[in-house]
This record gives structure tokens, C-alpha cells and sequence, in this order.
């Protein structure tokens, strides 16, 4: 099979796109594209690329069901710069090849990450492991930020100082912070990738995090616009019911009732109407007839 080329992929190759205050992501190499999904889904039964049409509804088909073996298809490699704490978080996705920066051969560049006044607030409340909506006033919010600054300016004089007594690269790093700039090379597969942007693009994921995540998943809209469509609409915007939240849904339109007809007419109708609201059409209606009224998947 030749490398396919997506056009508007070979524009953005090796561009850095900025993220937060030092960092960035850029797309080194990609293999594949959406031609690559379908072709792969068809080999068993020897056809190829259909229409556009039938190519997406393919993607959408298999994304809907769980079929993620064609999507391993598609390989991405991104060169990305993040501060520590982030790539900390990040490299807890171990579906992935990746190459790191070493303190013990390289001096650490002294860039470090400071908070954006809008990214700067109180712990939360009612959450361990996140800030809250709220916000300090201004003049704190810019004390916080110079306070951090001096600590990081302060550990790398302190590092720079240790390296002029000639102790070695990987003893006088130690003592760094978590906002020092680290960078690899990270390669996954657009299955794996989906599952990253999945949990990474969640509005509780950690704000940092959250931008590098968006950064990539824009790159990747660009490689394969369709399947990105499809994860937006099946995985990024859809929601899962637990067996008793699916029972307490049923419930809620008289399905568990002594003696209800799960095919009664007037519900079909009703959800019938509900999905045509919703600009849903075609074989997606019966769909979610099947979904609402038996939970079968389709």
C-alpha cells in the first residue's frame, strides 16, 4: 500500500504550534489518513475506496461500534515541548513511543512555566486534584505570578552555579521545579490518539494538559477530517449510561411500567420526532429507537 498524502497534512508539517507560555506541539510525520482507515477495513473482503459517502459512513461505522483496529493504522509523530508536570501527567498514556530530552547529556534551558493571570486560582473546594472557578483579584493574581517566577529564577541560578563547580549534569538537575520546559518526540496511533484527546480534552482534565491536547487534536483534524468528525460525534460528544441510569432513563418513559409496550406506537413516534429535532436521519433514527427502547447497540 503507498504512503497516502493528505495535502493540506503536508502544509503544517514541522510548524510549532504555540502552546501556553514556552511550549508547543508540531507534526513531525504521519502515516496514513482517512483512505487509510477504510482501506483496511475493506482488505478482508478485497474492495477498496467507495465514495466519499460510503468512505465516511465506513469511518463513522466503526468508530460507532468499537471497530478500532483500522484506526491503528494511522500513525502520527509530534516533536513537543511542556513543562514536567505536564509531561508527567501525559506520559501516564503508555500506548505510545516517545523520546525525551536528558538532563544528564543536555544543560536545561532556563524556561519555565508561569500561569497565565486567567489560568491563576484558589484550590477548589470540592475537588482535590483542581483549582476553582473562582479567581484571586488582580494585584494577588500578579504577586502569585512574579513569587513564582523568582523561585524558578532562584533554583536555575542555583543549578547554573553547580554546573560551574563542574558537578555532573544529572546530579546538579535534581533540585529543578516541576515548571521546567522538558520535550520528546511522541509517536501513537489514532486509536491510542483518541483515547489520549478523550480523557485530555475533558473540561475536568487539568487546564494544561487541556491545551496541549486541543493543539493535537486540531492536527489531527487536519490528517483525517473524517474520523476526527466521527470522534467528536461518537466518543468527544457522547455520553454513557450505566446499566441503572439506563434503567432510571427507562423509567423515566414509562418503559419499566407494569404491562408497557416497549414498541408502543406512540413512543416510537415520539422519539422519532425527537431525533428528526435533532437533525438526525435515515438508519441513525431506527438506531435510536433500538438504543432507547431495547439498549441494543447498533
Amino acid at each position: 500500500m503507498a504512503h497516502e498524502i493528505v495535502p493540506e497534512a503536508e502544509e503544517i508539517l514541522d510548524r510549532e504550534f504555540p502552546v501556553l507560555d514556552h511550549g508547543f506541539v508540531r507534526l513531525v510525520d504521519y502515516l496514513g489518513g482517512d483512505q487509510r482507515i477504510v482501506q483496511s477495513a475493506r482488505v478482508s473482503y478485497g474492495e477498496g475506496t467507495k465514495t466519499y459517502r460510503q468512505d465516511r459512513g465506513l469511518i463513522n461505522y466503526l468508530l460507532r461500534n468499537e471497530h478500532t483496529s483500522p484506526f491503528e493504522q494511522v500513525v502520527f509523530t509530534f516533536h513537543a515541548k511542556m513543562p514536567v508536570f505536564v509531561a508527567r501527567q501525559w506520559v501516564r498514556h503508555r500506548t505510545a513511543r516517545l523520546n525525551e530530552i536528558s538532563g544528564r547529556y543536555s544543560v536545561m534551558k532556563d524556561e519555565f512555566y508561569v500561569p497565565a493571570p486567567e489560568a491563576v486560582a484558589p484550590q477548589s473546594a470540592d475537588n482535590k486534584q483542581g483549582r476553582s472557578g473562582d479567581r484571586f483579584d488582580p494585584a494577588t493574581t500578579e504577586e502569585i505570578r512574579n513569587e513564582l517566577a523568582a523561585q524558578q529564577a532562584a533554583v536555575y541560578e542555583g543549578y547554573s552555579t553547580l554546573l560551574d563547580r563542574n558537578l555532573a549534569r544529572e546530579l546538579a538537575r535534581i533540585n529543578l521545579p516541576l515548571s521546567t520546559y522538558t520535550e520528546w518526540y511522541w509517536q501513537i496511533d489514532l486509536h491510542n490518539l483518541f483515547h489520549f484527546l478523550r480523557l485530555r480534552m475533558d473540561p475536568h482534565a487539568q487546564y494544561e494538559i487541556r491545551a496541549y491536547a486541543e493543539t493535537m487534536f486540531e492536527i489531527a483534524r487536519t490528517v483525517c477530517p473524517v474520523a476526527t468528525e466521527a470522534f467528536d460525534e461518537h466518543i468527544r460528544g457522547a455520553v454513557r449510561f450505566s446499566r441503572t441510569e439506563f434503567e432510571a432513563l427507562r423509567r423515566l418513559l414509562g418503559l419499566s411500567e407494569a404491562g408497557a409496550d416497549p414498541r408502543d406506537p406512540a413512543l416510537v413516534d415520539r422519539i422519532r420526532a425527537a431525533a428528526t429535532e435533532a437533525g438526525i436521519e435515515g438508519r441513525a433514527v431506527d438506531r435510536l429507537i433500538d438504543k432507547v427502547i431495547s439498549g441494543r447497540m447498533g
